[in-house]
């Protein structure tokens, strides 16, 4: 299953509202997840151009998608920003098959 990361970013209300009565938010994350037949993998806070990160599995981007519309939904989030995320024998396998390929930079 792919593995995706959705880096996100909280309203100035939502932090308000955290500051004010922590939560667990990652409680909610993985009963959504779950329900689109994926594994919540880890929820982390962090510090920097974004206030958090999840790191997930899902069926297909089609999925991953779908998630981060539902929980962009309720309007706490100012921003996301998701990207599909390769193990290292995945980037390895990349790197061999791009290595079998010629592509002509530009001219100039």
């Amino acid at each position: 299953m792919p593995t995706y990361m959705t880096q996100f970013s909280h309203t100035h209300d939502a932090v308000l509202r955290l500051v004010k009565n922590p939560e667990d938010r990652s409680a909610p994350i993985r009963a959504l997840v779950e329900k689109l037949g994926g594994t919540l993998i880890g929820m982390y806070y962090s510090t920097g151009d974004y206030d958090g990160l999840v790191i997930f599995e899902a069926a297909d981007a089609r999925a991953a998608g779908t998630l981060v519309l539902a929980v962009s939904l309720p309007g706490h989030l100012s921003r996301t920003r998701t990207t599909q995320l390769f193990t290292v024998a995945e980037g390895m396998e990349m790197m061999g098959a791009a290595g079998q390929h010629s592509y002509p930079g530009p001219k100039g």
